[in-house]
């Protein structure tokens, strides 16, 4: 069952405000002064996680996961809108061992159990391709208030590590996020509709779980906007409520990023808080 009083109010028929989040960012001590920065901007940002062989290993079990013809009507394969060219594959980590090895390689692992103070699982992996020519944007948006609303997350007690298969340039759809927006919770207005998440996972402009426009331009103006750019094999750790999005790719040069969800062993999962069915257990796993 949900918890008595929800902190995380959000879907609201009437105007959606924004709160102070009554949670820690980091969930242990601050003696680590990368976890300090990680509890005042949302994210942190490490250079050489994986070296080439892993990287190159990585493209190929992607190339391979993507062009298996066994795998053409899988749901876990996400497709742009009106094209072949693939948007997200999820549960990567447990389509290819290559793959959950290379994570386990880049330190990600400690770094969550540091920040989330505990043990924790994967809720949710996948890749997320942006093709030359093709890749389309993803919308301003706290993870943290999908997962909430429309997968039962009681607290942000996560954080998401992506991991750059290319370099992530300026101009190729990187991630944009506002810094310090993780210590607020951005309330949502609307209904979600049930199975929401088929038309989630492809749009470019969502209607459902996203800021205001007003909200958007408010924190903007407060907190400034940070693109994170680095070469192939960086990584990139944020918080589950940080404000984020990232632009399209009109250039020739795709962008492939793994990207991992941890969550705390002590965040269980219950029943969605839109009031929802469950997802699917490729974009929430519970265990």
């Amino acid at each position: 069952m949900p918890l008595a009083v929800d902190d995380y109010v959000t879907r609201v028929s009437g105007a959606p405000v924004i709160v102070d989040r009554p949670d820690p960012v980091v969930w242990s001590d601050l003696d680590d002064p990368e976890v300090r920065d990680f509890a005042e901007r949302g994210y942190i940002q490490r250079d050489r996680a994986l070296d080439d062989d892993r990287i190159d290993a990585c493209l190929e079990e992607l190339r391979r996961i993507g062009e298996d013809p066994a795998m053409a009507d899988d749901p876990r394969i996400i497709r742009e809108s009106g094209s072949e060219a693939v948007r997200s594959i999820f549960d990567v980590h447990l389509l290819s061992d290559v793959v959950w090895e290379a994570v386990e390689r880049s330190g990600a692992l400690d770094l969550a159990r540091e920040i989330l103070g505990s043990e924790v699982y994967v809720h949710q992996s996948r890749l997320n391709y942006k093709p030359g020519f093709a890749g389309g944007a993803f919308y301003w948006h706290s993870d943290f208030e999908t997962w909430h609303a429309e997968d039962g997350m009681p607290r942000p007690r996560a954080c998401s590590a992506s991991i750059a298969l290319t370099p992530n340039r300026t101009y190729n759809g990187p991630l944009m996020i506002m810094p310090g927006t993780q210590k607020y919770f951005v309330q949502c207005a609307g209904e979600t509709p049930e199975d929401y998440y088929k038309e989630s996972l492809v749009t470019t402009a969502p209607k459902v779980g996203v800021p205001s426009e007003e909200h958007i331009t408010e924190l903007y103006r407060s907190h400034g906007l940070d693109v994170l750019t680095g070469p192939a094999g960086s990584m990139t750790m944020f918080d589950c409520n940080a404000l984020h999005a990232s632009g399209g790719n009109i250039t020739p040069m795709p962008r492939a990023n793994v990207f991992i969800v941890f969550n705390s062993v002590e965040n269980a999962l219950t029943e969605p808080y839109a009031g929802t069915p469950r997802r699917p257990d490729f974009l929430a796993r519970r265990h």
